[in-house]
């Protein structure tokens, strides 16, 4: 009797599930398999996600970094848009700093602001300008972040005496975070637009799994994942591993083996990928989705072809040739604009193509591709800037200028010029200076764009000088006002030593001190301390930034720590430097826009705040249209001026 007793003792595993307790009415199931119980605040979000019927979809990434997971991800959002499901997102990062703000642009690109003053990782610019959506902090996770948020509830007691662990306590915890951006209202646009949603919680939620899979640092978040579909349920959660599909040999050979092992990597881990999005120089052939889908077991309908496209806009076109958002529907078991369509009933109708091209989300979304590729003319502009060698640290100034150029029927072209190279001092080739001021010349207009640190300055206040005085559009960003309002008062008020208290301790105060830190600023702290987020700035009647913006009142974002001294500012405006836009709060009066009169220069203007992160494609920055508006007018002027 004994020995058939434990000859089945294998078989009680297996009937657990049916033997554990029904679950109390509303409440869902404290684990789908009965191996534990969920803590009480994962168990009630886990009952409310499935109770709304919300989605989540999990972008993953593969055999290398920087593949393309955050453009999938946000193009994944656009055909949910477009088929009338609020959206958010959520970036998980697996790195320990607490949030991206004290991260250098040398080493990981731009830090993105949002409105309530979150500084997260750039992919967060990709699924605002995508989404047409503001998000908050919570919205970009990071390992410090999780991490600190367990330390600060074992020091309260929460865990009630238990050794801490990743696993069950740090997965919990993610699992709770991402179920909590889940249902999180998200405002439409940015605050500085009149529609701000309507406050009900979003249908889906895309979720970015930065780096690639099986870093050693991303290893509690996938195991997280793991357990956060085990305990939703299949039909409520799915994954999209986006993998290489490199082309070598000649003649050109599309290889699968780095998709293969990346897979594998996936699904010794937990994971299974439900879609397959492949990046490629070509389309994907057939022979090749075959190969991939019997070694991966992925359906070959579910294996997308994301190649080279003309532009990123094209990447939601892309998805919707290939049946993506049908089949997203069918994972999910979302009805085609019908919620709680039954896939099990309804055969075979719900497998086609979706007729989404005729939504108004992808009327644009085509008309803005084409666009792109269909310019009028070509403008030409110089970004003066110290960050050069990292590709994304002015991310969102090149897609402002982007979005800018769209509605001016233009195609951009940019420059990047090194600004210590504008200078003598700084530039440790002669040969090098000539170069970047020839070069600087050429251009249509100048960007200034934000930055820290004393390197570039020079040169950065010598570009603005040269385009102050031969009347080349410009527009300074941040750290680039600051540099135009130092170059007015040395080259018009004559101050010769003006600068700013950042870079300078010994200038005379009230004088020299053209620039000053901000009395409520921290010098001691550096992460989030700055003046950060959205912030009102009221325009002056009949000013440039005024008319651009056709309001008097705008809500933008701001990352700085010093500012213009407002003790100079009457002197300033006596010369015809005029401080057009201001904000007032409880720390006093702020300058935020500075201009010269449309008499005297065509197009000169200048921002404390970063315009860039709220442009959309949709719709531009206004301080952005305005540069492009005043390239496109300057290039025609002189085209009829020689044809004349």
């Amino acid at each position: 009797m004994w020995r058939r007793f434990v000859s089945l003792a294998f078989l009680l595993p297996l009937a657990r599930p049916f033997l554990a307790p029904a679950p109390r009415l509303g409440i869902a199931p404290t684990h789908r398999h009965g191996l534990r119980s969920l803590p009480p605040a994962l168990e009630r979000l886990v009952a409310e996600t499935n109770e709304s019927d919300r989605k989540i979809v999990v972008v993953t990434g593969g055999v290398l970094s920087g593949i393309g997971k955050g453009v999938t991800a946000s193009s994944i959002g656009v055909l949910f848009r477009a088929m009338g499901y609020r959206v958010t997102a959520l970036k998980i990062d697996p790195y320990l700093n607490v949030d991206a703000g004290t991260m250098s642009p040398f080493e990981h690109g731009e830090v993105f602001v949002l409105d309530d003053g979150g500084e997260t990782d750039l992919d967060l610019g990709n699924y605002e300008r995508f989404l047409s959506v503001s998000l908050t902090k919570d919205s970009n996770l990071s390992t410090g972040k999780i991490y600190q948020s367990v330390i600060e509830r074992e020091r309260i007691g929460e865990y009630l005496g238990k050794t801490v662990q990743v696993v069950p306590h740090v997965s919990d915890a993610i699992q709770e975070w991402i179920l909590k951006v889940a249902k999180t209202p998200v405002s439409q646009f940015s605050a500085n637009e009149s529609s701000k949603g309507t406050g009900e919680p979003p249908e889906v939620c895309i979720v970015e799994l930065g780096g690639t899979l099986g870093d050693i640092e991303s290893m509690p978040f996938v195991e997280a994942l793991r357990q956060l579909q085990e305990n939703v349920g299949y039909k409520t959660l799915c994954f999209c591993h986006v993998s290489l599909v490199p082309v070598l040999g000649e003649p050109p050979e599309q290889k699968t083996k780095p998709t293969q092992h990346s897979v594998k990597q996936m699904m010794s881990m937990g994971l299974r990928p439900d879609f397959l999005c492949c990046r490629g120089s070509a389309p994907l052939d057939s022979g090749t989705t075959s190969k991939l889908s019997m070694f991966t077991s992925v359906p070959s309908g579910a294996i997308v072809s994301l190649h080279d496209v003309s532009n990123i806009y094209r990447v939601p076109l892309m998805m919707i040739e290939q049946n993506l958002p049908s089949m997203l529907l069918q994972r999910l078991r979302m009805g085609p604009f019908q919620k709680g369509l039954d896939y099990s009933v309804a055969g075979t109708v719900h497998a086609q193509k979706m007729a989404i091209e005729d939504s108004q989300v992808i009327r644009d979304w085509t008309k803005l591709a084409d666009s792109v590729d269909d310019p009028e003319s070509e403008c030409v502009i110089g970004i003066v800037g110290k960050y050069l060698t990292q590709g994304d640290a002015y991310l969102s100034v090149v897609k402002a200028l982007t979005h800018a150029a769209i509605a001016t029927k233009q195609r951009l072209r940019i420059e990047w010029i090194e600004a210590s190279s504008l200078s003598a001092s700084e530039s440790e080739e002669q040969g090098n200076n000539a170069a970047s001021w020839e070069l600087l010349k050429q251009c249509d207009g100048l960007v200034v764009p934000g930055g820290f640190g004393l390197r570039g300055m020079e040169g950065k206040i010598s570009a603005i000088r040269y385009a102050r005085e031969s009347k080349k559009p410009f527009l300074g960003i941040c750290l680039g006002m600051q540099a135009a309002v130092i170059e007015y008062c040395r080259n018009v008020l004559g101050i010769e030593r003006a600068h700013s208290a950042e870079f300078v301790d010994d200038l005379a105060k009230d004088e020299e001190d053209a620039v000053i830190f901000m009395p409520e600023g921290d010098r001691e702290k550096m992460g989030g301390t700055m003046r950060l987020g959205a912030r009102e700035t009221v325009l002056k009647e009949g000013s440039t930034a005024r008319r651009l913006y056709g309001k008097d009142t705008v809500m933008e974002r701001h990352r700085h720590r010093y500012e213009v001294n407002p003790s100079l500012v009457s002197r300033l405006e006596e010369e015809g430097l005029h401080f057009v836009g201001r904000n007032t709060d409880a720390s006093g009066e702020r300058m935020e826009v500075v201009e010269l009169n449309k008499e005297v220069h065509p197009y000169f203007l200048a921002a404390q705040y970063h315009p860039e992160f709220t442009s959309r494609p949709e719709l531009p920055s206004p301080l952005f249209l305005g540069l492009l508006q005043a390239c496109k007018s300057r290039v025609g002027a002189e085209k009829e001026s020689v044809a004349s």
